[in-house]
């Protein structure tokens, strides 16, 4: 009970400080000037000499168009243009934080340069400088964005291959895809490249610029547009029918019968401000090629969806014409939208989203219409119909091509520029993708079915090395696939600032593994990823066992030392949350705290206070299993915080454990099981050497106690088959 108390009054303590920590570096940072911000191509390249981006040239001209963009002159001979990336594709960051890269475009349809003007990425930490970042970019000079450009070595078939950042594969993704793909779109709008791979004179959706703008500006010009009838306008279509059908719909006359509006929500500059950033980036995901995304929405008393639908799976009050062409729409195009992200939007009753396959052979960039059927019945059962048309034609803004000139080149970089950036990056990495899939399936089975494992101590024994090998050298030197506790920060901030899925999906396997994560938390806490899926803790145990094997002394700390010190790591943690509240650089700096960065993903080749670090920590693993993990590690302290909230006990225990037998506590190589018995599963890494015991009846007393009873019973039984004294 005394342990419970001091416990619980450190816990308050630790809270109480860190929620102290958090309110003085929030004011303090909210208090501290904010950077200059370069807002546009003009405040852009006032911070930014032109020459950096555009070599040669002489002056630029007023920035305009759309997407926009600056001419640059070599004397009086116009020679290209300048643009901000953020302004074409609304580049961010990993941690949806603005990525403002003012870059430069030939009328060649190359690359003359990209300057980084404003940036706030959390994984430029130190090791890896702006230096970096720069020679990043210079790399992109001359390139050719009529080729397919693609982070790492050329594979053949037109593309350009250029070097990542070691260290910051996200950053060097993101910073890339955002000049290429601005720079196709500038190329387009200015007609240095023909748009997509469409034929010379023909026309495609510009799926790639974004432009901000709220409801009213999208009527205005055209990719909005609306129905509005009165009841008495409905009245009088209906008297016009003539015949014994009611002529009213005895409400008043002035009042809104419907109010419609219709817009093609593919394009991102339609799509992305109704939706917001992240559902546009899962409706343009699901949607296969060709396909289109049709908005709908309405106020007043009468329905577009009606009800007929969900017995018959076609909507009946609605139906897309184009030419002589009528597509029905049916129950599986629909996609029901419960709000909208744009500013200053009406007050509508219903909103719907209507996916048209390209097997239906609509044409989004031809006229089409959206026919409104109003609907009276007799007092018998016949029913007839007014159709109202609403009539759509993309505004010329949203296109690309038709006046392509004779001169410009083709753009084999549209099929690539189509498709999100995370969707590219998980295509790239199928196969990976693939492997850790399979190792994640195998360790579910362990955990499941843990009892038959741990009931095979050799078999556990050689799985468990294999898998810590696997772990340290594909996921951790070959993938650089290594949890950090700056994602958790990252995750955090994004939840404040705006989350935006996109980000997190760039890199395939660090989603992956914190999904499992996720699932793990819930079901079994934090010992799982730390045991089994962390890098640099698989590389403190298998050093820590080729110590043993060679008989170096291990180092067991008291109990009482131990439990002082393992609070540590929640302090480190709580702190680098309120820091993280504050500049993200700090942040970052302050995380080097975790040695991951230097052992695993970079593979020590850092400067030696790093590397002496790391190789410190490793030292004292050799004697101490897992030091880091169990003083140190703020990501096994911010995984550990839920841990209670598992939803099963899965270590057994029994009555004797901490009373009559100790085994397991001194057995447990993290000294995760208390004096009393209990594991404490904020410190437990789920190795199963305490199940292991507990299945062993040569180890664990209560087990050897039945099974001199089950020998002596045998004995007894043969005694007296043969004859002889029992």
């Amino acid at each position: 009970f005394e342990f419970l108390r001091v416990r619980k009054e450190a816990r308050n303590a630790i809270g109480r400080g860190a929620r102290l920590l958090a309110a003085a570096l929030l004011v303090a940072g909210l208090g501290a000037s904010a950077p200059a911000r370069a807002d546009g191509i003009d405040a852009a390249l006032r911070a930014v000499p032109l020459e950096a981006v555009f070599p040669g040239a002489g002056h630029a001209g007023v920035a305009d168009g759309t997407p926009p963009s600056a001419p640059v002159f070599v004397g009086q001979r116009l020679a290209g243009y300048v643009f901000l990336t953020s302004q074409v594709v609304d580049s961010a960051g990993y941690a949806g934080r603005p990525v403002k890269i003012l870059a430069g475009l030939d009328l060649d349809g190359r690359i003359t340069g990209a300057v980084v003007v404003e940036h706030q990425e959390p994984i430029l930490a130190l090791g890896i400088d702006e230096a970096h970042l720069h020679r990043f970019l210079d790399q992109m000079r001359g390139l050719d964005v009529r080729r397919r450009v693609r982070l790492g070595p050329a594979r053949g078939g037109g593309e350009t291959g250029i070097d990542g950042i070691t260290g910051a594969t996200i950053t060097s993704m993101v910073f890339s895809d955002s000049v290429v793909r601005s720079a196709r779109a500038v190329g387009r709008a200015r007609g240095i490249i023909a748009a997509g791979s469409a034929r010379r004179g023909t026309r495609a959706l510009d799926l790639e610029t974004f432009r901000e703008a709220w409801w009213q500006q999208l009527l205005d010009d055209g990719s909005i547009h609306r129905l509005l009838l009165t009841n008495a306008q409905v009245d009088q279509a209906f008297r016009d029918l003539g015949g014994a059908l009611p002529g009213t719909t005895h409400r008043r006359p002035d009042d809104t019968y419907i109010d419609l509006y219709v817009a093609l929500a593919t394009p991102p500059a339609v799509g992305q401000n109704l939706l917001g950033f992240a559902a546009y980036g899962r409706l343009r995901a699901d949607l296969e090629p060709g396909a289109q995304a049709i908005f709908v929405g309405a106020a007043g008393f009468y329905s577009f969806r009606g009800y007929a639908y969900r017995r018959s799976g076609v909507f009946d009050r609605l139906q897309l014409v184009q030419d002589s062409r009528t597509i029905p729409l049916t129950r599986d195009m629909h996609r029901r939208l419960d709000k909208l992200a744009i500013a200053n939007a009406p007050d509508l009753r219903e909103t719907s989203l209507f996916i048209i396959p390209p097997a239906t052979g609509f044409d989004a960039t031809r006229p089409w219409r959206l026919e409104l059927l109003a609907e009276r019945t007799t007092a018998g059962v016949d029913t007839r119909y007014v159709v109202f048309p609403l009539a759509y034609e993309v505004p010329a803004a949203l296109l690309l091509g038709g006046g392509e000139s004779e001169t410009a080149a083709t753009d084999p970089g549209a099929a690539e520029d189509s498709l999100p950036l995370w969707h590219r990056r998980w295509l790239e990495s199928t196969v990976h993708v693939t492997v850790l899939s399979v190792a994640i399936a195998i360790l579910l089975a362990v955990l499941v079915f843990q009892d038959w494992v741990t009931a095979h101590p050799r078999f556990l024994g050689r799985l468990r090395v294999g898998f810590l090998l696997f772990t340290l050298g594909y996921l951790g030197w070959m993938q650089s696939a290594q949890l950090s506790v700056i994602n958790v920060l990252t995750f955090i901030n994004a939840l404040l600032t705006g989350f935006r899925w996109e980000f997190f999906l760039l890199e395939p396997m660090i989603f992956l593994l914190w999904s499992f994560v996720a699932v793990a938390l819930l079901f079994w806490g934090r010992g799982v990823f730390c045991g089994w899926l962390c890098p640099f803790g698989a590389l403190q145990e298998l050093l820590n066992r080729g110590a043993r094997a060679l008989r170096l002394r291990q180092v067991s700390l008291p109990f009482a030392v131990h439990e002082r010190l393992w609070p540590l790591k929640y302090v480190i943690f709580l702190g680098l949350l309120a820091v993280s509240l504050g500049p993200f650089a700090m942040t970052t700096a302050l995380a080097e705290v975790e040695p991951f960065k230097t052992a695993i993903s970079l593979k020590f080749l850092r400067p030696w206070p790093f590397v002496a670090y790391a190789a410190g920590l490793l030292v004292l693993s050799l004697f101490v299993q897992r030091v880091f993990c169990r003083y140190l590690c703020p990501l096994g302290g911010a995984l550990a915080l839920p841990s209670r909230t598992r939803m099963f006990e899965w270590l057994k225990r029994r009555r004797q454990c901490g009373t009559e037998c100790h085994i397991c506590a001194v057995a447990c190589p993290v000294q995760a099981i208390h004096p009393d018995g209990a594991i404490n599963p904020h410190e437990c890494i789920y190795c199963l050497d305490c199940q292991r015991l507990y299945h062993d009846d040569h180890k664990c007393p209560p087990l050897i106690e039945r099974r001199k009873r089950r020998e002596a019973r045998r004995e007894r039984r043969r005694l007296a088959a043969q004859g002889g004294p029992t």
